[in-house]
């Protein structure tokens, strides 16, 4: 007789199926997630609805700095190119944010045209009326970089009250905007002006719930010393720790990301190894897209249903004829209480309510009388939708990983380092003699010789006993020892001659030197008598 409903809650358990990640998290946001926001003004109080445009758009980087910080110089060197609207000097010459995205030709679209354009995700920022509008504009250019993803260059922050008044905008809420749609945030610091202005301390922790996407450079590192740099490095630290309040230590990178020669070039291996890293961070936003965005959803849906709870609470507090305006100051006054109720009954982390000062203050302007009671519908929705349908758009996540071959950020600076002398760690550790013709252990092998006969090699070979008495002498630990003798043992008889014996010390001194070990023996790093021997 009711069947009906056994299928019908076998249906809501059973989690959606989708094409793709981005049809996936779009369905889900429309039908699940959306209508909860909007049943509680979540957009007046948070962040604008999401767009299809949101879910389909390239990785994008934030860069945020104080004025002349090299910024707008930083896109120049990924993209090896000029930009159209790109102004570089010493006093704050970017006066706009500016889109730097992937076009067929060369040219500039402001941003009162920007903002209607369904294809790009910044159609919500019409909400910052035209004094931000009007600071807002998009350079396109054809770029094999701007291929993987797009980049947002801003304003360099200023010190001082004046300044932020005279924008005309909210400068912190844009960026947060920005910073919730981004997929990598880029604080640019000069290592000669480590001061962090009130601005810039605000547009930090405006960024407060995004701790995951920020990176630090330390940029122009190149103009002064080694123990300068040291001293500077620490002060940056100290000063970060003061206004992110983390206990982990944000990633920052040191160097000087323009094409010009290094003033001081003493740190020049340490550059190019940040460097490197810092290029490899970027280069696996394209891959991770898909996984960003459903962080973020899931990040959105815990707010939004947070959110549910403290406007539902206020409406069932309120009377419903006298004494309002005494109600709604004493509750907005006790909203540090209503957080701890609603913690409790829904055993909710602290850490996903909204900043307690921020939210009192956009009360003040609300109708409480106005808001929903709570609808139970609405949040199983977000409930099911975080249990079942996120679980399927996960696996989904790793089928297009797979499927699809490694995407990665292509041309420009990237491309630079590649191939050739100039890559990283080229001719050095087990790199070293790479283009020689003469084995490069062949220089040291007289003293290694010395050693090995004092060893009591039989048949011009000795064993792995007597090899391990001298190898745990560098006092590395087994593991690595094991990898040496696996890599120097050529012919895999559990003993080494002479120039096997020799390999072994070599990789020991490299690996002392500070670099890793190869998985695999180069080929240069085979001895000669032993290069014609089969696989």
């Amino acid at each position: 007789m009711f069947s009906w409903l056994g299928t019908d809650d076998r249906r809501k358990k059973e989690p959606e199926v989708f094409q793709t990640v981005s049809d996936g998290l779009k369905k889900l946001y429309k039908t699940k997630l959306l209508p909860l926001e909007e049943s509680y003004k979540f957009h007046e109080f948070h962040s604008p609805a999401l767009e299809d445009a949101d879910f389909e758009n390239k990785p994008m980087v934030l860069l945020v700095g104080q004025y002349s910080t090299g910024k707008t110089s930083f896109i120049r060197y990924l993209l090896e190119q000029d930009f159209p609207g790109m102004r570089i000097g010493p006093e704050p010459t970017t006066d706009s944010f500016i889109a730097v995205m992937h076009g067929d030709t060369e040219g500039v679209i402001p941003g009162n045209a920007l903002v209607v354009d369904p294809k790009k995700p910044f159609r919500k920022l019409n909400a910052f009326g035209n004094a931000f509008l009007n600071r807002f504009v998009c350079a396109q250019l054809p770029n094999p970089v701007l291929e993987s993803i797009s980049v947002i260059d801003t304003p360099g922050i200023l010190s001082g009250e004046k300044q932020r008044i005279s924008r005309g905008y909210d400068f912190a809420a844009v960026l947060e905007w920005f910073a919730e749609r981004v997929d990598r945030i880029i604080l640019l610091f000069d290592a000669h002006k480590l001061d962090i202005s009130d601005e810039f301390s605000e547009v930090i922790k405006a960024l407060k719930n995004h701790e995951d996407k920020i990176r630090v450079v330390l940029n122009k590192a190149d103009q002064i010393e080694t123990q300068q740099l040291m001293r500077v490095y620490g002060a940056l630290m100290w000063s970060l720790g003061k206004i992110v309040n983390t206990p982990e230590v944000i990633r920052v990178y040191i160097g000087s990301f323009w094409s010009h020669p290094l003033l001081i070039p003493d740190s020049r291996k340490l550059f190019e190894a940040e460097e490197q890293d810092l290029f490899k961070d970027i280069q696996s936003l394209p891959r991770n897209a898909a996984l960003r965005k459903l962080n973020d959803l899931i990040k959105r849906a815990r707010l939004a249903k947070v959110h549910a709870y403290i406007i539902s609470s206020l409406k069932k507090e309120m009377p419903s004829v006298f004494g309002k305006e005494n109600k709604k100051k004493e509750l907005i006054n006790s909203l540090g209480d209503i957080y701890k109720r609603i913690e409790r009954e829904h055993q909710i982390s602290p850490g996903d309510f909204p900043n307690l000062k921020k939210m009192q203050d956009q009360l003040q302007a609300q109708d409480l009388n106005k808001f929903q009671p709570l609808k139970p519908k609405l949040l199983e929705a977000v409930d099911d939708m975080l249990a079942h349908d996120i679980a399927g758009l996960m696996v989904l996540v790793r089928q297009e990983e797979t499927q699809r071959p490694n995407p990665v950020v292509k041309g420009g600076a990237f491309d630079g380092t590649l191939n050739g002398p100039f890559g990283h760690g080229y001719g050095e550790g087990a790199g070293e003699g790479i283009d020689e013709a003469e084995w490069v252990v062949a220089r040291d092998k007289p003293a290694y010789d010395e050693i090995f006969y004092t060893l009591s090699p039989v048949n011009g070979k000795v064993t792995g006993a007597n090899a391990k008495r001298e190898m745990v002498k560098s006092k590395l630990p087994n593991t690595v020892l094991g990898k040496v003798w696996k890599l120097a043992d050529i012919d895999k008889d559990g003993m080494l001659d002479d120039e096997e014996f020799a390999l072994a010390n070599h990789l020991i001194k490299v690996k002392l030197e500070g670099h890793e070990l190869p998985s695999e023996l180069p080929a240069h790093l085979v001895p000669p008598s032993k290069r014609k021997l089969p696989e």
